[in-house]
């Protein structure tokens, strides 16, 4: 899956999350907000529960898709910034060969 797609399926789960948990348990913005997040990457403070029956069942349901969305981004994110580390290694090497070649044919 694009990176692309996978950071609007995140933006898309996070957005749902906040407003489900607003309008379901009646917690502020911020609360809901850092509630679907914490709960997404499974930290998981446990200061905020929800207490309703909807909220616990769409809590599972939340937790069952948005953390397959979740791993995705990170691996899909993790997997571009270690293909960079090697790109700027790689031109890093070659950058210091091509310096000994020319300082040993200056010799």
């Amino acid at each position: 899956m694009r990176a692309r797609t996978l950071l609007v399926l995140l933006a898309a789960v996070i957005v749902g999350g906040t407003v489900f948990f607003r309008l379901v348990e009646g917690w502020s913005w911020l609360d809901s907000y850092f509630f679907t997040v914490v709960t997404l990457s499974t930290v998981g403070y446990g200061n905020l529960v929800p207490a309703t029956v909807a909220g616990k069942i769409g809590t599972t349901v939340f937790i069952i898709t948005g953390l397959g969305i979740f791993a995705a981004a990170i691996q899909r994110f993790g997997f571009h910034a270690i293909a960079r580390h090697r790109r700027e290694s790689e031109a890093e090497s070659e950058a210091r060969h091509s310096l000994a070649a020319q300082r040993s044919k200056k010799k």
